[in-house]
């Protein structure tokens, strides 16, 4: 049995390496370099737990530094997770590239970051479950981005020439989307942690 045949779901969490000042920026001004970065941190713990405990799904890492910062060492040891860098000059060329790769090694891959705090295990699996029948799964943010992409095929167009960080990602994606005639499926939207008025989502967090 091939690789690709034993491991058929491939969840990739992208996350950039939690070093104060460059994470959360847009926190800092109201919770400072390090208690951005703290947050970042329990994000991610956050939806890695939620990830392992998605049943016969290979949970990956993908973070943009090539040795992990402490805080994020022991979280990867702890969990035993499967680590990979990130690759490309932008975040479509990071993204494009992670799940190509996972394509390459599996019949699906889903790729979410950690900011969205409201994950569940069921939203995952469900999420894996509509590439049976469509090409890409689409969860919204609630900002006119997305916080989920998930495909069974590859595209470069749709990675290429958005603008990310504003609230034209999901719009453009979907004009991609119907150019290359593709079918798709979108989930609930979703919230995500950017900025100050978010916080009052994640209270527990701020503990």
């Amino acid at each position: 049995m091939t690789e690709r045949q034993a491991t058929r779901r491939i969840l990739i969490i992208f996350a950039r390496d939690p070093v104060p000042g460059r994470v959360k920026t847009r926190l800092i001004p109201t919770l400072g370099d390090e208690g951005a970065c703290a947050l970042h941190l329990k994000l991610l713990q956050r939806t890695i737990d939620v990830a392992l405990r998605c049943p016969d799904i290979m949970v990956e890492l993908w973070i943009d530094a090539e040795i992990p910062a402490a805080g994020l060492r022991g979280m990867i040891i702890n969990h035993s997770l499967r680590l990979r860098r990130q690759q490309g000059t932008g975040l479509g060329q990071r993204m494009h590239h992670a799940i190509g790769d996972a394509l390459g090694r599996g019949s699906s891959a889903l790729l979410i970051g950690s900011d969205c705090p409201d994950w569940r295990v069921e939203d995952l699996v469900g999420a894996f479950d509509q590439l049976e029948g469509n090409d890409v799964v689409l969860a919204p943010a609630l900002d006119g981005g997305y916080v989920l992409i998930g495909c069974r095929r590859l595209a470069a167009e749709l990675f290429s020439d958005i603008p990310w960080g504003s609230d034209q990602v999901l719009a453009k994606t979907r004009n991609r989307l119907r150019s290359l005639e593709w079918h798709w499926h979108e989930l609930p939207a979703h919230p995500d942690i950017d900025c100050e008025p978010d916080l009052k989502l994640v209270p527990e967090l701020l503990e």
